[in-house]
């Protein structure tokens, strides 16, 4: 990967964008045209009828719903390149960008910085360990060793 790639898709907090699975997914645009396909075809009326033999239709709200989640979740330009990845407003951006820093790393106080807390029931100390790393070593070939972005990869 190239090193403007690696810094465009390297997220203010020290995530690796690319790793992220709202990141150009496929499964947004697919939940997002079957939900399409399934409202022109009107199949709410059918699993309301056909949920006598095949029960699980009785649940064919709650599959609508979950779709539309899954199409909400797609993302194609991170932070840094002046996206809203993480699906709506976010402190630590907010604070790198008032601070005029190019990322969490700049900053003399990420180490105990509790706006990178928000991050941990998600993606672990990931961040912060990525944060150091890019902090001692640079932003040109990190990635080669960053951090899991989710624990459970």
């Amino acid at each position: 990967m190239n090193a403007n790639s690696e810094r465009e898709l390297t997220g203010y907090c020290g995530l690796y964008c690319g790793d992220c699975v709202r990141f150009c997914n496929r499964f947004s645009p697919l939940a997002a045209d079957l939900l399409s396909a399934l409202d022109k075809s009107r199949f709410a009326n059918y699993a309301a009828i056909k949920s006598r033999s095949v029960p699980a239709l009785k649940s064919y709200g709650e599959a609508v719903a979950v779709l539309d989640a899954i199409a909400s979740l797609h993302c194609d330009t991170p932070c840094a390149a002046g996206g809203d990845g993480c699906v709506g407003s976010c402190p630590i951006k907010e604070c790198v960008r008032k601070k005029n820093l190019a990322g969490c790393w700049e900053c003399k106080t990420c180490d105990r910085c509790a706006l990178l807390d928000r991050l941990v029931p998600m993606h672990g100390d990931a961040p912060r360990r990525n944060l150091k790393f890019i902090k001692k070593s640079g932003l040109n070939n990190w990635t080669a060793n960053r951090e899991k972005f989710y624990p459970w990869l």
